[in-house]
């Protein structure tokens, strides 16, 4: 049960992440949106270190560094993929894709899901076509660019959490750190690459440092029940996340839920709800 709240907790935190960082990716280049809020995610990073401890053994580096990389790729892909949009529509196809390979992973690794996982697995697989196809007529319909996007950001958001995973449970928030430090050094080095590039426009200080703040404690919750539960529950748990996220976009874009929308989400929350009782 406290593997399956720290799971909720995590997705509503990466629901309101999202959801703040696709908007401020509306307003200047994701770079610009995406170097504020990793450096503001690490920081939080280094104020719980003295009260969850950390270890930086050679696997914990390891494992916390390629987290950092699929953070970094996660980052941008999913900021560009929300801030073109459609929010409602392409924030659950992220999620649902990056439930997948999490769960192979624990699969693999000897955890069973039993009758409802076997059920819930496909329904979720399900709720993305219905969730992808469900807009109506007058609604926005996403791109090819957009969902491929969305599909790639799912991805990079999945080998994110499976290497987080694989660090050492005792390291405390060392892979944290980690990754963060690894994706803030990435970011701001494509930064001083392409900064010519990335337009003249400000980025939303505040709503990026809270998307990066957000994030970090999205991923602190979700080491916490993996570490506590099994990363094929955990993953799936986590991909609600998109319900924060649409819904903001209902309240403060005004963005449309069609009907076939609500059934997608309807079912991924019911594949959801199966794999939690595994």
């Amino acid at each position: 049960m406290i593997a399956l709240l720290l799971a909720l907790g995590s997705s509503l935190a990466y629901g309101c992440a999202d959801f703040l960082g696709g908007l401020g990716a509306r307003k200047a280049h994701v770079l610009r949106t995406v170097m504020i809020a990793a450096p503001a995610s690490l920081t939080v990073e280094f104020l719980l270190w003295p009260f969850l401890g950390a270890s930086f053994a050679p696997a914990t580096l390891a494992w916390g560094a390629a987290s950092g990389v699929a953070s970094a790729i996660a980052f941008v892909l999913l900021y560009r993929t929300l801030a073109i949009g459609p929010m409602n529509v392409l924030s659950p196809v992220t999620a649902l894709v990056s439930a997948m390979l999490p769960v192979g992973v624990g699969l693999s690794q000897g955890e069973h899901l039993g009758t409802a996982g076997l059920i819930g697995l496909p329904l979720a697989l399900v709720a993305v076509v219905l969730v992808s196809a469900g807009h109506g007529a007058g609604g926005a319909r996403p791109s090819r660019t957009a969902l491929l996007l969305a599909f790639g950001a799912g991805a990079a958001i999945a080998l994110q959490l499976v290497f987080l995973h694989q660090a050492p449970s005792d390291s405390g928030v060392g892979p944290l750190i980690t990754g963060r430090a690894v994706s803030s050094a990435v970011t701001l080095a494509a930064v001083g690459l392409l900064f010519r590039r990335l337009g003249p426009q400000k980025p939303a200080y505040a709503m990026s440092a809270t998307a990066g703040v957000l994030d970090s404690i999205a991923n602190l919750l979700f080491l916490l029940a993996a570490r506590g539960g099994d990363l094929a529950v955990v993953a799936v748990i986590i991909a609600l996340y998109p319900a924060g996220t649409v819904l903001l976009a209902r309240t403060v874009l005004a963005e449309r839920i069609h009907r076939g929308q609500l059934i997608g989400l309807g079912t991924a929350a019911v594949a959801v709800g199966l794999l939690a009782l595994v």
